[in-house]
């Protein structure tokens, strides 16, 4: 009996589920901000971004991603990803999230920065809200 076929396919599978470009968990506590190497602690801040070709960087608050990617061209990136500050656990797509600056919400470097997955869940907080356009020209 020849095994070599179905080997072969079992093989090339496992290689080829091994390459998905996706996003990497979080670990709170250990992992470093790629633009600002603080540790990661606040789960209502963190962000991500993963590359077409895989590299993962995560942020300890979306105004560390949005510094960093100011010189990248998003169609380098697979992904862009930031916290839903209603649901910590949960990152969502940083170009349809609604972001708001508002004093009563310190972020982890100081710019009171926070994302929603919607404009109605930002507008239970006092403060300026903007769309993914205009939170990149306001970090620019």
């Amino acid at each position: 009996m020849n095994y070599a076929k179905p080997f072969i396919l079992l093989l090339t599978i496992i290689l080829l589920s091994g390459c998905a470009i996706e996003p990497q968990k979080i670990e709170y506590g250990k992992d470093a901000c790629s633009f600002c190497k603080m540790t990661i602690v606040e789960k209502k801040f963190a962000a991500q971004i993963v590359t077409k070709k895989g590299r993962a960087s995560k942020y300890d608050a979306i105004e560390c991603m949005l510094n960093d990617i100011k010189d990248k061209k998003e169609t380098s990136l697979a992904h862009i990803l930031v916290t839903d500050y209603t649901r910590p656990e949960k990152l969502i797509n940083a170009t349809n999230a609604v972001y708001l600056i508002s004093k009563q919400i310190k972020s982890p470097m100081g710019a009171y920065l926070s994302a929603y997955a919607s404009d109605n869940e930002a507008e239970t907080n006092q403060g300026d809200l903007f769309n993914w356009k205009a939170i990149k020209k306001r970090f620019n």
